[in-house]
């Protein structure tokens, strides 16, 4: 893609970063966080979607999360001790693996290791076959990335 295409994609992309997290661990520190972070440092040109922060009252949860990963650029999973308990997580991470984006890990008092589906979702009947396959195809794609770690104890990020 040439320089000018490059441009004119990026203008008409509403966001560049998509921020895929479980709310109950990470949306009060770590996410917010990062959030902030991005828009603070890039001055308002780099757009973020974090739940909370991007969708109003009205918006169709699916279809606002869905048009926001096509649009992304970057995504960053942030992969916490009941990420893998969330199916809209494990969703949203299936289609930014299968829209071949790319993904930066960062694993918040978790290590990669850990990323497995818990029974309740294997054992699910809410989910098809092809369902469980997808979300374990995106959690090995996730645990073979290079990312950060963050552990809370320490208080601090280390390469994965």
């Amino acid at each position: 893609m040439s320089g000018p295409q490059r441009r004119q994609q990026q203008r008409r992309r509403r966001y560049d970063v998509f921020i895929n997290h479980r709310g109950v661990d990470t949306k009060r520190n770590v996410a917010r966080l990062l959030y902030d972070r991005i828009e603070h440092l890039s001055g308002g040109r780099v757009r973020s979607f974090l739940d909370n922060m991007s969708m109003r009252p009205g918006d169709r949860l699916e279809e606002r999360i869905d048009e926001a990963i096509r649009e992304c650029g970057v995504a960053v999973a942030i992969f916490s001790k009941r990420y893998c308990d969330s199916e809209f997580c494990l969703h949203e991470l299936a289609q930014l693996v299968e829209a071949r984006k790319l993904i930066i890990p960062i694993f918040y008092d978790i290590k990669p290791s850990e990323l497995i589906l818990p029974e309740a979702v294997v054992d699910s009947k809410e989910h098809l076959p092809r369902d469980i396959e997808r979300f374990r195809f995106a959690l090995r794609q996730a645990k073979y990335t290079v990312g950060l770690t963050y552990d809370s104890a320490t208080t601090g990020y280390v390469r994965a």
